[in-house]
């Protein structure tokens, strides 16, 4: 990751810090009883169950340390600074796809919090990049591998 600070929300950096404090507490634990009960199977060398446990300790640890380099570059975004008629970080962009028809809306977010799944789209991504800036009534294209989009934008709120 970069060094330069990444704006969040706060809903976002409180997750992710909710998520590091699970890890590195209950999680840690968890790992613990059972790389336990698999040290008192015996022998450790032929001990698959010691094996699986030892690779999970291994990629909490490598979560733990993802998680503490995005929040030390966090900056979280203060949404009374922020112009609320622009789709800026942390602006949920209500649009209609004018080759569809479709109602839809995402919440543009940093890289660090994206979750598509959720409507979360990071604005590094090419609709997130699109949408930046616009305000509401736009008709706008946004340019993707896949061709062209193009979205009239019916509300940003916050």
């Amino acid at each position: 990751m970069c060094a330069q600070d990444v704006p969040i929300t706060r809903e976002g950096y409180e997750k992710l810090r909710q998520e590091l404090e699970y890890l590195k507490g209950a999680k840690r634990r968890e790992l613990s009883k059972e790389i336990g009960k698999a040290c008192a199977h015996g022998d450790i060398s032929e001990n698959a169950e010691y094996d699986a446990a030892k690779d999970a300790q291994g990629m909490n640890e490598k979560k733990i340390s993802e998680l503490e380099e995005k929040l030390s570059h966090a900056s979280i975004i203060d949404d009374k600074d922020i112009p609320k008629d622009q789709a800026l970080v942390g602006a949920k962009v209500k649009l209609k796809d004018l080759k569809s028809g479709r109602e839809f809306e995402y919440m543009l977010v940093s890289e660090i919090e994206s979750d598509f799944a959720l409507g979360k789209i990071s604005i590094t991504s090419p609709v997130g990049k699109g949408l930046l800036g616009h305000k509401k009534g736009e008709t706008i294209e946004i340019k993707i591998p896949a061709g062209a989009l193009q979205y009239k934008i019916l509300d940003i709120t916050r």
